[in-house]
């Protein structure tokens, strides 16, 4: 799959318009998700399992969206997503940007949007108690995410 490219500074705005909810529909795509969290995690980590919902949800009730037992905010999804970017961003050398992170992360499994499902059934992922809380993966342990790499030419 291929994602598009970031710079420092797109990282930066992503994850601004995030924040601030005003960041179009239609951009909130998986490799956003991804690059926003990667932002957020470089920047201010502290608290971001507890903080992350509520930025999700009002985000997606600024965009017309809902949060529900069927669409919106997910807990699972979230939380393996920000344990797997914050473990990627403490192995990333020193002096990697914003970009550069962001297209080593998107060149991962991580990039795939199906990347929860080698841990957890799709049952299971997608049932009403993993969406409201943490679900324990059933297919396999989750393990470290994969070794920072070199992105694709």
């Amino acid at each position: 799959m291929t994602h598009p490219a970031f710079t420092d500074e797109d990282v930066a705005d992503l994850a601004r318009r995030l924040l601030d909810r005003s960041l179009p529909k239609a951009q909130w795509t998986h490799a956003a998700h991804l690059v926003a969290t990667l932002r957020l995690v470089r920047t201010r980590d502290e608290g971001l399992e507890r903080d992350m919902p509520g930025i999700i949800r009002a985000y997606n009730v600024a965009v017309g969206g809902v949060n529900d037992d069927v669409s919106g905010y997910h807990e699972t999804i979230t939380q393996a997503y920000l344990a797997a970017i914050r473990a990627f961003v403490a192995a990333l050398p020193a002096g990697v940007g914003d970009g550069e992170a962001a297209a080593r992360l998107l060149a991962t499994p991580l990039g795939d949007k199906a990347w929860p499902l080698g841990f957890w059934s799709r049952e299971r992922l997608f049932s009403v108690a993993a969406r409201r809380g943490w679900a324990e993966p059933d297919l396999a342990p989750l393990e470290a995410p994969p070794a920072v790499r070199e992105p694709s030419p």
